[in-house]
């Protein structure tokens, strides 16, 4: 069989020439085996109907293999021709004819440079396109966390609205100003607090140098 694997043939044929020969060759030797059967079944009955012969079945067997093992040897020989032929003549298709689906390769003929070219920027591409679906990814996680913020700051305005309401209610005027009012009253607090600290650790010294 031949070694060339003639890919643009099984592209224009849908399968390999040699797989095709190889197809033909086994049905071939199909044939010539049922044909050997039917030759010895054929010498069986006449020898049967013979009387006193003298032939056996099981030399009949051995001469229709021998026969058989001649026919093949030949066969072998004038396939091998054949296929020659057929994957030069028939099953080959010239190199310049070009199939339809190749005709953008005549119109755009381009060099191995420019093809590694094309492959280079190809690559970049597809980081490119991996690094933005990262990016959109991310943007997507923060765009959540935003979200979750923004519902936790609604709650916080929700509450203070209420306060609010609650000061307005009970005559305490602006929320705004009675919240500054409470800041600085608990920064007063604070520093009354600080101070009564200060002077307990100054009173404790004392008693202890006492």
């Amino acid at each position: 069989m031949s070694v060339n694997p003639m890919t643009y043939e099984a592209q224009f044929f849908g399968f390999t020439p040699q797989t095709c020969m190889l197809r033909v060759y086994i049905a071939f030797q199909d044939y010539l085996f049922e044909m050997m059967l039917v030759v010895e079944g054929v010498m069986l009955k006449k020898l049967d109907g013979i009387p006193g012969c003298k032939i056996s079945p099981s030399k009949i067997r051995k001469c229709t293999e021998k026969f058989l093992l001649f026919m093949k040897e030949h066969f072998d020989k004038l396939f091998s021709k054949m296929e020659e032929v057929l994957l030069q003549l028939v099953l080959n298709i010239p190199k310049n004819v070009l199939l339809p689906e190749d005709k953008v390769q005549e119109q755009y003929p381009y060099s191995e440079e420019e093809f590694q070219a094309l492959q280079d920027e190809l690559q970049q591409l597809q980081q490119q396109c991996r690094a933005e679906a990262v990016l959109e990814q991310e943007l997507r996680a923060e765009l959540e966390e935003q979200k979750a913020v923004k519902a936790e700051l609604e709650k916080i305005l929700q509450c203070f609205d209420g306060l609010e309401n609650i000061c307005r209610e009970h005559g305490a005027g602006n929320f705004k100003e009675s919240f500054a009012f409470l800041t600085q009253s608990s920064k007063k607090l604070q520093d009354v607090l600080k101070d009564v600290e200060e002077k307990s650790k100054k009173m404790n010294q004392h008693d202890q140098l006492m």
